[in-house]
């Protein structure tokens, strides 16, 4: 895969991002960050694509790849594509496994053709990408009734939202539940579940939200 063309829309300081990404690549990977953090979300998805019994797999921000390569060896469908724009990050993930299809792109032109995947999904990265130009993206290389399931930090308390002044939306944007709603529908998808990621802990401490549609 080629790397990604300037044209597609991203937020202000995207490089910045990934460039840190780049030196944080192998923090990323402690266990007890993977365990507590990232485990939960990756076992919603692993069980929505169990569900829906996919077969071609894209996941958005794969950073080291861990999902990915959970993906390939729990439900061994036939190709999973690994998507992130940190060439650190890929350079954890091509360690991990050579079954992967990685590619170093952006979540707003991933460079896949039309309806390439039966299934998007996307753990934890969704607050760095242009939302709209994503969703645009993701609706283009889906099938036609195609899986998509995000996990994203969604704040629900009202006053939430005044937290995220201006400047630190050029960086990351965590919409609230019914502003999820609204962009993944306005994107042509139709909504199918929404709840809270189960975790051990108080939904309070991480209060991340699994959404999950279909391509219309």
């Amino acid at each position: 895969m080629s790397a990604a063309m300037s044209h597609a829309p991203t937020r202000a300081f995207n490089s910045l991002v990934t460039h840190g990404w780049n030196r944080l690549a192998r923090a990323y990977d402690i266990p007890v960050v993977q365990r507590v953090a990232y485990r939960p979300p990756q076992d919603e998805i692993i069980a929505q694509l169990r569900q829906s019994d996919v077969r071609q797999i894209a996941d958005v921000g794969c950073g080291t790849g861990i999902l990915a390569s959970r993906i390939q060896q729990d439900l061994k469908p036939d190709v999973v594509y690994g998507c992130d724009a940190s060439v650190g990050m890929l350079r954890q993930a091509k360690a991990r496994s050579s079954s992967v299809n990685w590619v170093n792109r952006r979540a707003e032109d991933l460079g896949l053709p039309d309806g390439a995947v039966d299934a998007v999904v996307s753990t934890h990265a969704f607050h760095f990408f242009d939302h709209p130009a994503a969703l645009a993206e993701f609706h283009r290389i889906l099938s036609l009734g195609g899986l998509l399931a995000i996990v994203l930090i969604n704040p629900r308390h009202r006053f939430a939202q005044l937290l995220q002044p201006t400047s630190m939306q050029n960086v990351a944007y965590f919409p609230s539940p019914d502003a999820m709603r609204s962009l993944v529908e306005a994107a042509g998808f139709r909504i199918t579940e929404q709840r809270a990621v189960r975790r051990p802990l108080p939904a309070p401490f991480v209060p991340d939200v699994l959404t999950v549609a279909r391509r219309g």
